[in-house]
């Protein structure tokens, strides 16, 4: 990584964790995995700027709202405009906030926004790619737990009979959202690791109904 990189990245994790909260889904670690999966997805964009995806990586999370808030698609606009706030103050160049500004609002699958820029596009893939795999999986069932969803439908944990509903069963969130990700991808490298992570997801949730005890033939 580029020097700039190396001298900003501690200063950004201060400044990122200064305002975390007890959501153990989006904590320090979280950045840092994000951060990882953004730098994947440089090696094949070398011409985005490392030090704006790094920023707007560490920095996305600002405000963190929970996902059954009613404002929670305004959360990453708040973040963005904190974080260029934050930034300027720490003489972050001020050429690259605008920037920052956009792959932040641009990152959240609720704000449903398109990030226009190479930068933009790798973090929104990045933070999307902690969702899914092994960890996004703890991170599913953590999150579900704090919004008091059941881990699955008694009698139906596969929804073959009734609507699919991720606020009452954790387990329905798997083909609610997750298993769209890839298809949502703006990185062939990035579309490439969330289909290999979903892989983990769906062979869990197969093998989740079989042991859940029911009659639950796979779809």
């Amino acid at each position: 990584m580029h020097d700039s990189t190396t001298q900003w990245r501690p200063r950004l994790v201060v400044l990122a964790t200064a305002s975390l909260g007890d959501d153990s889904a989006h904590d320090i670690n979280h950045l840092h995995r994000v951060w990882r999966n953004a730098g994947v997805l440089l090696e094949e964009h070398l011409e985005a700027d490392a030090l704006v995806v790094m920023a707007a990586c560490y920095l996305h999370d600002l405000v963190n709202l929970p996902k059954n808030h009613p404002q929670r698609h305004l959360a990453s606009r708040q973040a963005a405009v904190l974080a260029c706030r934050q930034l300027a103050e720490q003489g972050f160049p001020e050429e690259k906030l605008a920037a920052v500004a956009h792959a932040i609002e641009t990152h959240s699958f609720s704000a449903d926004l398109t990030p226009n820029t190479i930068e933009a596009q790798i973090v929104q893939d990045a933070d999307r790619i902690d969702a899914l795999g092994a960890v996004g999986l703890a991170r599913m069932f953590y999150t579900a737990a704090r919004m008091g969803s059941a881990l699955a439908h008694g009698s139906d944990p596969l929804a073959l009979h009734r609507p699919l509903d991720d606020k009452a069963y954790s387990l329905d969130h798997i083909v609610t959202k997750l298993d769209k990700l890839p298809g949502k991808m703006r990185t062939a490298a990035g579309r490439a690791l969330a289909e290999r992570r979903l892989q983990i997801l769906l062979d869990f949730r197969a093998t989740f109904a079989e042991e859940w005890g029911t009659d639950t033939a796979s779809t």
